[in-house]
């Protein structure tokens, strides 16, 4: 008798990526990391006639990467499928049929569930109540803008890193030799650890993600270095390879990929970016990647800008176009905040979070309105924003208009059950929100109360539902698990 194949050791997986639509096609990825290096058998999928066959991604620490890439068939309606190995485990997913308008679940914070000792302040990611909703309302993507994993925490088992990027003037000198493998690792074991959960890893294995990097994942410290940068400068040549360390793992467990392999919705590779576009019948969704090319003067480069006209004219023959980005474009108090940015010790203005429109990149911010707003009213695409909370992570919703454009950003609630102690930024946010802003000429931007209970800011943990119906209105819904409220936006 021959001896029994060794089964392969799952430390991780499988996570669900979403790859675009193609006629009448699902196109699906899905990441096993496998501790050792015995290759896993091929994938079973329902309605997939051959069984789909391994592709190797990369290896770290004896840890092996595998993805397997396929194409599910829609039919009319919404299918149940069910896929996995022919003698181990399986996953359902749901996809959606030809007729069938995207159902989207956004989340903010997914990753930052801190593993905390007796007497710490825990925050706890929602995947259970997110799993028990998804019953009901049968999520097609997930959409996470950012905070994917807690870059404070991948930093503080990175001794080398936070020694560097602590210091100042360790930030001249070229980067230490190994800090970049060290941090690249410390990011690798805290993504096993926090998606592994079994709330975590049910609902990654069930609903596709599409995923984009912010400030979050990179930690305070390497964000703020980042973004204060010169281009070209003496501190751009030592924290590029922490930079490219981070993202090198935020391609991989974010985007399902490699640098030299990149999936076609990463639009972005082109330009060396993790930017990526899908067109979902009359909906589109594009997520863009402000931390690349970010410095202290912009977020884009001019070949990101270049590029950028070619993206969004992808999407016209869209009614609706989701624009996901982990700072908000739109914020209360932009024009004010503008005024006084000369006066505000810039140590207050970093604090008052990132924001698109700050001191030295207010031309970039411009820039973005207007270009999506010439295209909007071109093509009449209705855009909506999609980005994380306001201060202290706060659920809301703005909207501006002018020049014939009205574009509404959503902000995404924290997706942890602990709510934040209010500071000085939560209780600013509030008189901001009520006041109505004027951040371009003859434009009017303002946070409307919601009609459940008068409230603009909506404090506590979740995440927003939204739906698209047949005359392409985006429904929203924030899902706050134990607020019994009933907040929602048609646009």
């Amino acid at each position: 008798m021959a001896p029994r194949r060794a089964e392969p050791s799952i430390l991780l997986g499988p996570i669900l990526y979403f790859r675009g639509e193609q006629r009448d096609r699902w196109w699906l990825s899905a990441l096993f990391v496998l501790d050792g290096e015995i290759e896993p058998d091929d994938l079973r999928v329902d309605g997939v006639t051959l069984p789909v066959p391994p592709r190797h991604l990369t290896v770290w620490r004896r840890r092996h990467v595998w993805r397997f890439d396929f194409a599910v068939p829609r039919g009319m309606r919404d299918t149940d499928v069910t896929y996995g190995f022919p003698d181990g485990p399986r996953w359902n997913l749901i996809v959606p049929g030809r007729h069938s308008l995207p159902r989207l679940a956004i989340l903010c914070g997914s990753g930052m569930n801190a593993d905390v000792g007796p007497g710490d302040d825990a925050r706890t990611a929602l995947w259970p109540d997110l799993l028990a909703q998804h019953a009901a309302d049968r999520y097609h993507l997930l959409i996470q803008v950012g905070g994917q994993i807690d870059g404070d925490a991948v930093m503080s088992a990175s001794a080398q890193a936070r020694g560097l990027l602590s210091d100042a003037s360790r930030r001249l000198g070229p980067a230490l030799p190994g800090v970049a493998e060290e941090l690249m690792t410390a990011g690798f074991d805290r993504m096993l650890r926090v998606w592994s959960g079994a709330a975590a890893a049910a609902a990654l294995a069930s609903v596709p993600s599409v995923m984009m990097w912010d400030g979050a994942d990179l930690g305070r410290l390497l964000a703020g270095a980042w973004s204060d940068r010169e281009e070209g400068d003496a501190t751009s040549r030592s924290l590029r390879p922490l930079l490219m360390a981070v993202r090198r793992q935020v391609q991989l467990f974010q985007t399902g990929s490699v640098a030299d392999s990149p999936p076609d919705c990463l639009w972005g590779s082109t330009c060396g970016t993790l930017a990526q576009g899908f067109v979902l019948g009359e909906a589109g969704l594009l997520a863009l990647d402000l931390w690349t090319d970010r410095n202290g003067r912009r977020l884009l480069s001019e070949r990101d800008w270049s590029l950028l006209p070619d993206w969004i004219d992808r999407f016209a023959g869209c009614r609706h176009l989701i624009l996901v980005s982990g700072a908000p474009l739109l914020s209360p108090g932009t024009a004010m905040l503008d005024r006084l940015g000369s006066v505000v010790p810039t140590r207050m203005r970093k604090r008052l979070g990132e924001r698109w429109s700050s001191t030295g990149r207010h031309s970039d911010w411009e820039r973005m309105l207007r270009t999506l707003g010439d295209f909007s009213r071109r093509s009449g695409c209705r855009i909506t924003v999609a980005s994380r909370g306001l201060a202290g992570g706060a659920g809301s919703r703005g909207v501006l208009r002018g020049g014939g454009l009205e574009m509404w950003q959503l902000y995404t609630p924290d997706f942890t059950a602990t709510v934040r102690p209010a500071g000085w930024r939560t209780r600013l946010a509030e008189p901001l929100a009520i006041r109505p802003d004027h951040p371009l000429p003859a434009h009017r931007f303002e946070v409307p109360p919601f009609a459940e209970n008068g409230r603009r800011l909506l404090r506590g943990g979740g995440w927003i539902a939204c739906s698209f119906d047949a005359k392409g209105q985006l429904h929203a819904r924030w899902c706050l698990p134990g607020d019994g409220g009933r907040y929602t936006q048609a646009i």
